[in-house]
Formats: structure tokens, C-alpha cells, sequence
């Protein structure tokens, strides 16, 4: 049994790069599938035009927000089944010239971000005896990166977060994963200096980047209904660049 078309997913931060591959690998499945996302509206209008996937705006960082949200969700396509923790932001500098405010900013964004969202769907998922909480971590999580301690630090504690989750979902058919995707063909990596990233890429063993597709292929493969046994791990994604 691959999945049930009853089911729905969430995508924080759907609206773009992996979000956005990993809401159009899921509606291809047949999974009802909502996105969210922060602050480009015209954005959001156009992936929603172009990909059929309902957009719901609300900051991840606003715990209140996040329960609205998801209640807005639920009553207009049912319960949610699958979260797909992917709003994430980065403010790189070095700790000296690091600011307090974008220390802060990655780390609600990126970490508490996830508790808001789980906290929001989690207590459903345990009454119905089933969910899927997959959380986007990063190789930057694992293996760190000068100029990023807050979105290294913010993206380790997503593992952290989500092998603690596990153990509390696990009897109740909950399972809770983690993705720490390679350098990807996104728009935030896009935005690294061109030298900088033909630097980044000679360092990863098969020659390229990802394609945001290839995330997603493996949050498609967390979420299956046959994945139940599956729960507390962490899915390296980076092309050999890092073996834990």
C-alpha cells in the first residue's frame, strides 16, 4: 500500500526550492497537499497558479500562528498527516561579526520553527495512530561551516529534536525523520558568491549539486504508509560529501 489520496501534507516554506519540489512530488502521488509561507505573497500566488497546492501565509516563528494556521488547514482539507519541516532562513557572518538579532532569527526560524509546527499537528497525528513529521535538516548541521554557527547549530538541533520526537510518536504510529540534504540547486545557494560555490562543488564527490527533486524523492520515500518502522533517523542527501 504506497499512500492513501486521503491523506494531507503540509510544507512550511512550500512556496519555493525544496518546499516547492517536495508539495509537487506529493500531489503527484496523489496526497492532498497545502504549503506555507512568510512574506512574498505574489510568490506564493504564482506556485499556487502554476502547481494547484493551496498556499496558507503565516510566520513559523509565531507559535499562535501556527496552531491558527493549522486549524485553517484541517477545516478546509482535513487532518494532517504529514508535516514537511522545511521554512528555513540563513544570516551568514563570522561569530565576531555576528549580530544577537540574526543569531536569533536563524535559530526561530529554523529550529523553533519545527517545535511550533510539530507541536501543532503532533497531538492529531497520536489520536488517529498515524503521522509522518519529516524535518529538513542540513550537511551544515552535521559537519558545520565557517561563517554559519547559527544555521549549523539551528539545523544540528533539528536531529537532536527529531530523535527525541521519535520516541514519543512511536507507539502511536508517529514516526519522526530527518533530511540533511548536500549543497542544492536552490535559490539560497544560488545566491553564493560563483567562485565560492565552484569551490563547493569540486568538494562534493559525484561533480554537482542537487536538484531540489531529489529531496524530495526521499521525503516521498519517509512519509509511504509501508515507512512505519522507519522513525528517529536522519537521511544523508549530499552526494558522498559527508559520510557520518
Amino acid at each position: 500500500m504506497p499512500f492513501s489520496s486521503a491523506r494531507v501534507a503540509l510544507v512550511p516554506g512550500g512556496t519555493t526550492g525544496i518546499g516547492t519540489a517536495t508539495c509537487e512530488a506529493l500531489r503527484a502521488q496523489g496526497y492532498t497537499v497545502a504549503a506555507n509561507f512568510c512574506g512574498n505573497a505574489e510568490r506564493a500566488a504564482a506556485f499556487s497558479e502554476r502547481t494547484g497546492v493551496r498556499s496558507w501565509a503565516w510566520s513559523v516563528t509565531d507559535h499562535q500562528a501556527c496552531i491558527d494556521g493549522v486549524a485553517s488547514i484541517e477545516a478546509a482539507l482535513g487532518p494532517i498527516d504529514i508535516l514537511v519541516n522545511n521554512a528555513g532562513i540563513t544570516r551568514d557572518s563570522s561569530l565576531a561579526k555576528m549580530s544577537p538579532q540574526d543569531w536569533a532569527a536563524v535559530l526561530d526560524t529554523n529550529l523553533t520553527g519545527c517545535f511550533n509546527m510539530a507541536q501543532a499537528v503532533f497531538g492529531g497525528m497520536r489520536t488517529r495512530k498515524w503521522g509522518r513529521i519529516v524535518s529538513i535538516s542540513s550537511i551544515n548541521g552535521e559537519a558545520g561551516q565557517f561563517g554559519q554557527a547559527n544555521y549549523a547549530a539551528s539545523k544540528a538541533g533539528i536531529l537532536g529534536f527529531t530523535r527525541s520526537l521519535a520516541l514519543e510518536g512511536a507507539r502511536a504510529g508517529v514516526t519522526v525523520n530527518a533530511i540533511a540534504p548536500g549543497y542544492t540547486d536552490t535559490d539560497m545557494v544560488r545566491a553564493v558568491p560563483a567562485d565560492i560555490l565552484a569551490k563547493i562543488v569540486e568538494r562534493i564527490p559525484v561533480g554537482r549539486l542537487a536538484t531540489p527533486a531529489e529531496i524530495a524523492r526521499c521525503v516521498l520515500f519517509l512519509v509511504a504508509e509501508d515507512a512505519g518502522f522507519i522513525t528517529g533517523a536522519t537521511f544523508d542527501v549530499n552526494g558522498g560529501q559527508y559520510m557520518a
